[in-house]
């Protein structure tokens, strides 16, 4: 057995499924080792992609993905998805190939420090110098990625050391115990609770990952709270509970905004700054916090706890739901706020103008997904309609990515998603400046059977950053955002997969099943009525929120 062999024997015993990658000339042992096992490899068409399936697939599962890549050209191409796990807090293990220890010392044909390069984007990482190490590296890489928060870590092996023998067998997995809030922390948090007139909830994806969204409706139901959730922390209680605020996070004046600037507490639940900066939300520090989490809260003059609730969090609510004595009725014009957010979500129900405003073309997406179903978004100026107006039923349903918010994640998130839930139908929901970023991913889905849809909402440009610079010049004062594009149908007819073009808004909802009940990968070319953008932007800006 090399060392390669003994890293495989290792990545089994950690329960991985699938690496994915790209074949290169110094990680030959291991794709040699990966041929033989009982890991599925899954060659993609870019190293980014690769660690865009691996960074959903760790989001979804809870478990680290694993993406592979060579040394120099195709390690850096992996960095942009190794960094958006880290940041996004999703499970990931990042394994790189790299000369031998014998010619690092010179200057050598591709060689880069990749344990220097992949510090900053990664909670920790390590090169194998001996192969006697590997199976205390490997577990060590895999606890620190899966432990609270979650991240990517990084191993670096180079070629001389895959190739030596090695001795050595995997180690036991060792069980991540739960840590439990303590009893004085559980009080505190419940005195305030009870005597707060109107407070609110707010939930990050932190809740998600400890799996708390039954924990968090029960607290928010008994309690009478209503509750916003993050980009990030969608679906963790159901759109249609009565309480539900649905999501915030949008940089500027929104109906949910109103019940931040009204509010005498927030309750914040798994709540990462990353998400949405307390500094929107409560820029003069003078808001009263509750920090329920895992972890503790992170330093923000922004976000100074009263009290700070750190332990399991279903376990923190439910204690406090023992001892907190709060008979109160939700506060009126929190719920007020609900009548108003539901009433401006409805309204584009009908409405059958073309080019499809993005409103429309989410309510219809809305409509055609079921329950479980799973859209992943892009990121642009559909996230950010997406956000406010996809709605979800329970959590992992709408992923968004909102700490790193790498454009070009959907496709490869897509294909991912698929591979977790085969049995349910997957949308990756992308801006045209995102599609062709990691179109080519679309060979991936047809030659692994991943059949999902592709939803293209297109303008010509980049849509997210001519709304920010109209914001910030005046309308009509854009630049350098606009670009052309290739006929998207016959490109994925080219590919062996179906394509169809949106010509009148009531073609979008029959095309959307259709593509939904393909056996294979899908695409969707709608253009998209952006001068919602700054209509948005000027409906917000006359929004009153005086009680």
């Amino acid at each position: 057995m090399n060392t390669a062999e003994l890293l495989v024997q290792c990545l089994e015993n950690e329960g991985v499924e699938y690496v994915f990658g790209l074949p290169g000339e110094e990680n030959l042992h291991v794709l040699e080792a990966l041929k033989h096992s009982s890991i599925q490899f899954i060659t993609t068409r870019h190293e980014q992609g690769a660690a865009f399936m691996a960074d959903v697939y760790g989001r979804l599962t809870g478990k680290a993905g694993v993406c592979l890549s060579t040394l120099g050209p195709g390690a850096t191409n992996l960095m942009t998805g190794v960094a958006d796990a880290n940041l996004d807090g999703a499970p990931l293990v990042a394994i790189t190939g790299q000369v031998g220890t014998d010619r690092m010392h010179i200057e050598s044909h591709q060689y880069l420090d990749l344990v220097a390069m992949f510090a900053p984007v990664t909670k920790w990482n390590k090169q194998i110098v001996r192969p006697s190490i590997t199976p205390e590296l490997v577990r060590k890489a895999f606890k620190r990625s899966q432990s609270e928060k979650p991240g990517a870590v990084h191993i670096d092996l180079p070629e001389n050391i895959a190739a030596m023998p090695a001795d050595g067998k995997p180690l036991q997995k060792d069980k991540i115990e739960k840590t439990f809030a303590s009893f004085a922390s559980i009080r505190a948090a419940a005195a305030v609770i009870s005597q707060a007139v109107n407070p609110i909830i707010l939930v990050g994806n932190g809740a998600i990952r400890a799996q708390a969204s039954d924990a968090v409706t029960q607290f928010a139901t008994q309690l009478n709270i209503p509750v916003a959730n993050t980009f990030m922390g969608k679906g963790i209680i159901p759109y249609t509970h009565p309480l539900a605020l649905w999501a915030v996070g949008l940089q500027q004046r929104d109906f949910i905004t109103c019940g931040f600037s009204n509010t005498d507490l927030v309750i914040a639940i798994g709540y990462d700054l990353i998400e949405f900066s307390p500094k929107k939300w409560n820029p003069e520090g003078k808001v009263p916090i509750i920090h329920i989490a895992t972890t503790p809260a992170e330093i923000d003059s922004s976000y100074i706890p009263k009290v700070e609730v750190v332990g399991d969090i279903s376990d923190s609510l439910l204690e406090i739901l023992k001892v907190a004595d709060r008979q109160a009725k939700p506060n009126p014009y929190a719920i007020s706020l609900r009548a108003n957010i539901r009433a401006d979500y409805e309204q584009y129900a009908n409405d059958d103008a073309f080019p499809i405003k993005p409103q429309k073309l989410i309510y219809d997406l809305r409509q055609v997904m079921g329950p479980e179903d799973i859209v992943i978004s892009d990121v642009g100026a559909h996230k950010m309609w997406i956000a406010r107006h996809y709605h979800c039923y329970s959590p992992n349903t709408c992923i968004i990515s909102n700490g790193f918010a790498a454009m070009g994640i959907a496709i490869p998130g897509a294909l991912a998603a698929k591979l977790v839930y085969r049995d349910r139908k997957v949308v990756a929901a992308t801006g045209d400046g995102g599609f062709m970023m990691n179109c080519q991913e679309l060979e991936t889905a047809l030659r692994v059977g991943t059949p999902f849809v592709t939803l293209i909402f297109n303008d010509g440009g980049y849509g997210l950053i001519e709304w920010k610079q109209e914001n910030h010049f005046g309308k009509g004062r854009s630049s350098f955002v606009h670009f052309g594009n290739p006929d998207f149908v016959k490109f994925a007819e080219s590919m062996g997969l179906k394509g169809y073009r949106v010509e009148a808004a009531t073609d979008l909802v029959p095309m959307l099943k259709d593509a939904l009940a393909q056996d294979v990968p899908a695409v969707i070319d709608c253009r998209v009525d952006y001068r919602e953008n700054i209509r948005f932007t000027q409906k917000a800006g006359e929004l009153s929120c005086s009680l």
